[in-house]
């Protein structure tokens, strides 16, 4: 068994050519000015420019979201020239960072300082802002998103000022968590870290239903537990999973998951076919390619199986043709105004379309079941959420929004996209 330390290539931003596009493929703009800063002051004053211009802001991370949130026609940021840890509090366990430091990097530094993050997704590639403020999440009962470390940050202001957020701010911190760059440019972010662990991983297939009579019994006894539920025999190829079949008690191929246990060990590092223990972050992220455009929602615990249920039900009758995994993982609630864990633990449910298809109607039919469950949507996937429905699903989106308004009065930090949703 194998995973990648660096498992998808960073977007390439192409300083030189107005034309942008995300790493699926499937989202795309033409910018009117690009730029690459090297420190925070050339930031601060690029932001502050296109402002004098009239122009929107905003910073395409590493190209990783599914929607439009990194579009703009105006100043297009790469953040890339600005990256790396910039000190570490061993007493209280903080990191400070750049913003364009991607996970791996991240990683990779925590590591050699004797730390590790506190849960992390199976992607390692983003930029770390990119991926903490549209709510991304990794999986564990009783363990936030990732955004949920977040205890300070700085925000680049439309006049180029920065406003400096952490706890004693706890307003603008629950709201800049998961803001996806509308409250200003985030040029650094101080995450609450831990003392370093290795993981011990175990993977193997089950049968679904076998799956869902030992769902609370997992959630509870492992870290970590998640499963990609695989309808026909090869729905694990299209997202690079191993050949498990050699696992299975039943010989089952069709109707089945691939799961997926990660637990705290002493136990030295070592890796079979399906077994591994390493570093923590040497075991997260899997290998994906970018065959897919992905939808995803996060259900109250309270639902999860009769919400999976519900999908997996309108894939094999209503969509046969849908054939790629659905990926199930778990979050604990948290405080962030906009997070879909906001206040409530959730299951996240994923599916896929296949780039080139027209899957639209059953992304919608998902979209249908899980909003009925009382989903809400991770902000770097597909969804089809209005203004009107992020202020019924987002108790606090009147805040969010009233906050956004005063410190960005004129929208620079918006999009076409983002003005829908937040304007």
């Amino acid at each position: 068994m194998s995973t990648s330390s660096n498992n998808m290539h960073i977007n390439e931003f192409g300083l030189d050519s107005a034309h942008w596009r995300n790493w699926a493929g499937n989202q795309s703009c033409v910018r009117a000015a690009r730029g690459a800063p090297t420190n925070e002051d050339e930031l601060c004053s690029l932001v502050r420019d296109a402002t004098s211009k009239g122009m929107n802001v905003r910073v395409a991370g590493s190209g990783h979201s599914f929607t439009p949130v990194a579009l703009t026609n105006g100043l297009h940021l790469t953040l890339g020239n600005i990256r790396g840890v910039q000190s570490i509090d061993y007493d209280r366990k903080r990191v400070t960072a750049a913003a364009g430091t991607t996970m791996n990097e991240f990683g990779r530094a925590l590591k050699a300082a004797g730390l590790s993050m506190v849960n992390q997704g199976d992607i390692d590639s983003q930029s770390l802002a990119g991926a903490l403020t549209t709510g991304t999440h990794g999986t564990g009962l009783t363990l936030g998103n990732l955004a949920s470390s977040i205890v300070g940050m700085k925000l680049i202001q439309p006049d180029g000022s920065i406003i400096k957020v952490d706890e004693s701010t706890p307003d603008l911190l629950n709201a800049g968590r998961v803001s996806m760059g509308t409250l200003g440019i985030v040029s650094e972010i101080t995450l609450q870290v831990t003392d370093s662990f290795n993981l011990h991983e175990r993977i193997w297939r089950e049968d679904f239903e076998s799956v869902m009579e030992k769902h609370d019994e997992l959630a509870k006894k492992h870290r970590h537990f998640s499963f990609f539920w695989c309808p026909y025999e090869h729905s694990h190829k299209y997202y690079c999973l191993p050949d498990t079949s050699a696992t299975s008690t039943t010989g089952r191929t069709t109707d089945v998951c691939e799961v997926k246990v990660m637990d705290i060990t002493d136990r030295p590092a070592f890796e079979s076919e399906f077994e591994k223990v390493a570093y923590s972050s040497d075991v997260y992220p899997i290998e994906y390619l970018p065959n897919f455009h992905e939808l995803e929602y996060a259900v109250p615990m309270a639902h999860a199986k009769d919400a999976l249920r519900a999908v997996r039900k309108t894939m094999l009758e209503d969509f046969p043709q849908a054939a790629y995994p659905i990926e199930y993982r778990f979050t604990a609630g948290d405080g962030a105004w906009l997070s879909p864990f906001f206040e409530q633990d959730s299951v996240t449910i994923s599916v896929s379309g296949e780039p080139g298809t027209d899957y639209w109607s059953f992304l919608r039919a998902v979209d249908a079941i899980l909003r009925m469950y009382g989903g809400r949507p991770h902000w770097g996937k597909l969804h089809f959420l209005t203004g009107e429905d992020v202020k019924a699903i987002y108790p606090r989106a009147n805040d969010f929004l009233a906050l956004r308004r005063k410190l960005d009065p004129e929208g620079i930090f918006l999009s076409e996209h983002l003005g829908l949703l937040f304007k």
